[in-house]
């Protein structure tokens, strides 16, 4: 295994942590209290992760989720993760992805995560009142 920038505790400025999972904000944020969520062991994607890493890791959200609310009170958030090099996965620690999200941060962001992929955001043949 190459060095895994994550498992390098000391460079990591630990924001909230439980027995199996940390968090800290993203080096290159993409707004305001953008965070990560990592499992303390080295796993590379949220498939090789245990269910009891799941848990940390959810309830761990949760904890940032709090934080965030007290002190930049954002509007709604992105939560995800990239799995493998096809989805954009640079660091190969497994890392969830907490983006907070603020009314007018972009023009109309109806679609979210569904917007990863252009023009694709939502088939012709959906409803999206109904599925949305």
């Amino acid at each position: 295994m190459k060095e895994c920038i994550f498992c390098d505790r000391e460079s990591l400025e630990i924001i909230a942590e439980n027995d199996l999972a940390l968090a800290f904000f993203d080096a290159c944020p993409v707004s305001e209290g953008h965070a990560l969520v990592i499992p303390k062991r080295h796993v590379e994607t949220y498939f090789d992760a245990t269910p009891e890493e799941h848990g940390a890791i959810s309830l761990l959200a949760g904890v940032v989720k709090d934080m965030l609310e007290k002190e930049l009170n954002p509007d709604g958030y992105n939560i995800g993760a990239n799995i493998g090099p096809a989805a954009g996965q640079t660091v190969f620690h497994f890392h969830m992805h907490i983006i907070p999200r603020y009314r007018g941060d972009v023009e109309d962001p109806r679609g979210g995560i569904r917007k990863v992929i252009p023009n694709r955001s939502c088939p012709r043949h959906c409803n999206e009142e109904k599925l949305h």
